[in-house]
């Protein structure tokens, strides 16, 4: 068994500039935690693969191609490959999210 903790991972160096650990990274699927902090958001992104969102605390704005969506804890949102989309925090409160890329990206994402 392997046991992953959030606390122990070192937060990635990525061009959103959040709070975001990977969690798991195999060649069928990649899992990585964000947290972003009341008022963050990501960068309007292209990503390769297939994507979905699970939150797991707060209620950050999903924003997928034209639609965008506050979104409660115990949600899970699909995004398919290389549509824009980004999430953005505009509560009062932290919010955090679980992204998986399935599969793992071969190429990188377009940060638009």
């Amino acid at each position: 068994m392997i046991i992953t903790k959030y606390q122990h991972q070192l937060v990635k160096d990525t061009p959103h500039k959040i709070d975001v650990r990977e969690m798991y990274n195999k060649e069928s699927a990649q899992a990585m935690l964000m947290a972003l902090k009341p008022g963050e958001s990501l960068k309007p992104h292209k990503t390769p693969v297939d994507v979905f969102f699970f939150i797991i605390e707060g209620t950050p704005t999903i924003h997928i191609g034209e639609e965008s969506e506050v979104c409660e804890a115990d949600s899970l949102v699909e995004s398919p490959a290389d549509i824009v989309h980004y999430i953005s925090n505009q509560s009062d409160r932290a919010a955090r999210i679980l992204v998986v890329k399935a599969p793992r990206p071969t190429s990188p994402t377009k940060v638009l």
